[in-house]
């Protein structure tokens, strides 16, 4: 059986799949609808010639490369790309000039592309400002970090800010699908198996540009592309896991019993098996943080501050690096002391609501800012606890009919106890 190798060898198509697959038009963007309607700033570049500034925000394969090389192309504008890695303030003063040089002989507009702007260093972003300031060039900058952290104000408040959203599994299919049919790509030379299109949309991770060197990497070995020529190519297992089926439930059971269970050995391999299989990483990092408080709470309240910055750190910085944010915060959950004293305390007192043991508010703590409160009563006796030593005040708090029930009873694991102790004494003071 031949593979597409030999066919590929023959055609001696220097460039990789991904970049013979890039949309040559913005009808031929596949995803990031939000930025492509009419009226939207890309459009209007793509419709006008009066030049613009622009960054691009987004994870990976996302796009951001494939929509500056589109506006230069269906505007006929030249089309110069500098990345920041490698790129100092020589270079790009260079290709300013020449972007100049260019509109003044020819009235030709440039595109000017850098590639992970994030990386300049002030100087190097100055370099880029009497251009953007002055329209000698259409500025496209690209960047997978936050642009109001690494890029300077001047730049950034003369350009456009537009984020790319990661692309859904629908969206890297269709990608796969084009590239197997068109005649830039495979040109159905190649038989792509549901199964393994499937672990190609897994893989990805919403990367496109993954996608099409993973399916690449197959197509080199075999003109019949199955799961286990997909594995081989891309040196990954496929992980059997839907995230709309069994596996998706089974798993993060799993993940969070784990946790609950105190093993961290297995709460990472859960972690794990569900972020290679490509899950949303926002989704693990809510289930973290509802744990902190569901299983731990008290015990350790260090834990939801643990968890919710490795929220945040997962939606800053996205996968591949966000995996080691949300390890740190599993460990920390599956190490920590375990109290569910909190979700009882809320389910007790929502389950007293529900069945009507609401009670009236006690009229000292009602009210009193409004006309006509004080007449009805409303704040009259109240006492101001910050005027008590150890700012405690015997008064009633809770509506008369409640007035002995308990629905926060803390257990005596981790920093806890301190919590029950002080809850007992204070208990005590306040309600005898």
């Amino acid at each position: 059986m031949e593979s597409l190798f030999d066919s590929a060898a023959r055609e001696a198509t220097p460039e990789p799949l991904a970049v013979r697959m890039r949309p040559r038009t913005l009808d031929e963007v596949i995803g990031q609808r939000h930025l492509l309607g009419p009226g939207t700033p890309l459009r209007r570049l793509v419709e006008s010639e009066a030049p613009m500034s622009l960054f691009l925000w987004g994870p990976p394969g996302t796009g951001k490369t494939t929509l500056a090389y589109v506006v230069s192309n269906v505007t006929r504008r030249r089309f110069v790309e500098i990345s920041a890695v490698s790129a100092g303030v020589k270079e790009v003063r260079a290709a300013i000039d020449a972007a100049r040089s260019e509109l003044g002989l020819t009235g030709r507009q440039t595109v000017l592309f850098v590639d992970e702007v994030h990386r300049f260093n002030k100087a190097q972003q100055d370099a880029l400002l009497p251009a953007v300031e002055n329209r000698w060039v259409t500025f496209i900058g690209a960047t997978t970090e936050n642009p109001f952290f690494s890029v300077i104000s001047p730049l950034l408040s003369r350009s456009l800010l537009l984020t790319l959203e990661p692309l859904a599994d629908a969206d890297i299919g269709a990608v796969v699908d084009r590239a197997v049919a068109d005649e830039r790509g495979l040109s159905g030379r190649a038989t792509l198996h549901p199964d393994a299109r499937d672990q190609l949309v897994r893989l990805a991770g919403g990367d496109a540009r993954r996608s099409l060197t993973y399916l690449e990497a197959a197509a080199l070995l075999a003109d019949d592309i199955t799961v286990e020529v997909v594995e081989k190519a891309a040196d990954k297992a496929a992980v059997r896991y839907d995230r709309q089926g069994d596996q998706h439930y089974d798993v993060i059971s799993a993940f969070i019993k784990s946790m609950r269970g105190s093993d961290a050995d297995a709460a990472v391999h859960y972690l794990a098996r569900m972020v290679e299989a490509g899950e949303d990483p926002r989704f693990i990092a809510r289930r973290i943080v509802i744990f902190a408080s569901e299983d731990v709470g008290l015990a350790d309240p260090s834990c939801l501050q643990v968890a919710v910055a490795a929220a945040q750190a997962v939606e800053f910085i996205g996968l591949p690096e966000g995996r080691i944010n949300l390890t740190q915060a599993v460990l920390h959950c599956a190490l920590a002391p375990k109290s569910n004293a909190v979700v009882k305390a809320i389910g007790a007192a929502v389950d007293d609501v529900r069945r009507g043991a609401i009670g009236h508010v006690p009229a000292h703590l009602r009210d009193a800012h409004y006309p006509g409160a004080r007449k009805l009563g409303h704040g009259a006796g109240y006492q101001y606890p910050h005027d008590f030593e150890h700012g405690l005040v015997k008064q009633e708090y809770a509506p008369a009919e409640l007035r002995e029930r308990r629905y926060y009873e803390p257990t005596t694991h981790g920093a806890e106890a301190r919590f029950a102790e002080r809850w007992a004494r204070i208990r005590a003071f306040l309600r005898g």
